[in-house]
């Protein structure tokens, strides 16, 4: 099988494939269903979460690279014992699962472990491989979990799921907007991490941990104490495994953004896309570029090497910046329906293809 790329777009799962040096998209699957967590097996298995509208989000798996698919369990919440209001907009909190945001593997050494981060706000477990689902109570009865609130959605939501490779029972999730959670007992007791900053809070709540509002958090899996985030308020680092976190203050053109990826060997490199903030959310001047940082955030490049010229007002989403596991190739795809692949750690970029529905995931096949 070649090279292979997927790319959960608004309209559907599209294949890309490669074929010598080139990317070509070869395939389209779930057609018109917007594609909101692409899951890639160690086995090449596909798990895919969905929103149909009108009959709610869904869950599909393949085993045969999308060609035919059977339907998941979808997570189901409890009914609740008496009605919870947002914090913010004052309104009845739905128990029920609106969006799935984040799949991954629990368990390298049992595929049937599967955790899946939802709206608003629950993380539920599989333990066989999907067909049903628990909702973790320890985090969902969190003291502070009825003042999470929403971000760019109405209600809160976990969208970043990041297993360790030291263990199952090690575990980070991020939460918009309720912070960075860590478990060391397999989500027995979760603590939150420390050091962010919510400069949209007023200011006797900007460090409170419980409100952050982390955009997506990776994990380098040679270094797995060393995770980074791109935060609402700027970029932040961990090197104890989420304990703690340190902003980093100076990164191009803007600390602001949604997508982070990190090197999978040199817990040093990682890539950003910034952004303008809150009012606009376009790249900033119009230029639409990567920053990469290779010492840890203390230095940052500019990367725009086969990237749209000014203007351009390309914004890439939270799962749509993806690095593959040789740490040399990446791929990113905009929410204008662009994709580029780039062979050197970003230095250069290649498009391939300015015509596809908006882009909210990437992921390599392994």
């Amino acid at each position: 099988m070649p090279e292979r790329l997927y790319v959960g777009t608004r309209k559907g799962l599209v294949v890309v494939d490669r074929h010598r040096d080139t990317w070509e998209p070869v395939d389209l699957h779930l057609p018109s269903v917007p594609v909101t967590a692409v899951l890639v097996g160690a086995d090449g298995q596909l798990t895919v979460g969905a929103d149909h509208g009108h009959y709610g989000p869904k869950l599909h798996q393949s085993t045969d690279g999308g060609t035919t698919w059977h339907d998941l369990a979808v997570p189901a919440y409890p009914a609740p014992e008496e009605v919870e209001l947002d914090p913010v907009r004052r309104e009845e909190v739905p128990w029920a699962t609106s969006l799935l945001w984040a799949l991954a593997a629990g368990d390298p050494d049992d595929p049937g472990v599967l955790w899946c981060g939802t709206m608003p706000g629950g993380l539920f477990r599989s333990t066989d491989g999907g067909a049903s689902w628990e909702l973790n109570l320890p985090l969902w009865d969190q003291p502070s979990r009825p003042e999470w609130f929403g971000g760019g959605y109405d209600h809160p939501a976990i969208h970043s799921v990041v297993p360790d490779p030291r263990g199952p029972e090690r575990l980070v999730v991020g939460v918009s907007c309720g912070g960075a959670w860590r478990t060391v007992d397999g989500g027995a007791s979760w603590e939150p991490g420390r050091g962010m900053a919510a400069r949209y809070m007023p200011p006797d709540r900007i460090d409170d941990p419980t409100i952050q509002d982390p955009h997506r958090i990776v994990r380098c899996p040679a270094a797995p104490d060393v995770l980074w985030t791109q935060h609402h308020s700027g970029i932040f680092r961990s090197t104890d495994d989420g304990v703690t976190w340190t902003e980093v203050t100076e990164a191009g053109p803007s600390t602001f953004g949604f997508a982070v990826a990190v090197h999978p060997t040199d817990p040093d490199t990682a890539w950003f896309v910034p952004a303008v903030a809150d009012d606009q959310r376009i790249p900033v001047d119009g230029r639409f570029v990567v920053t990469r940082t290779r010492d840890g955030g203390a230095s940052f490049d500019v990367l725009s090497d086969g990237l749209p010229p000014a203007p351009a007002y390309d914004l890439v989403y939270r799962h749509a910046l993806e690095v593959a596991p040789d740490g040399d190739r990446l791929a990113m795809g905009s929410t204008t329906g662009s994709l580029w692949t780039s062979d050197d750690q970003g230095d250069s970029w290649a498009l391939t293809s300015a015509h596809l529905p908006p882009v909210n995931v990437v992921a390599f096949a392994p």
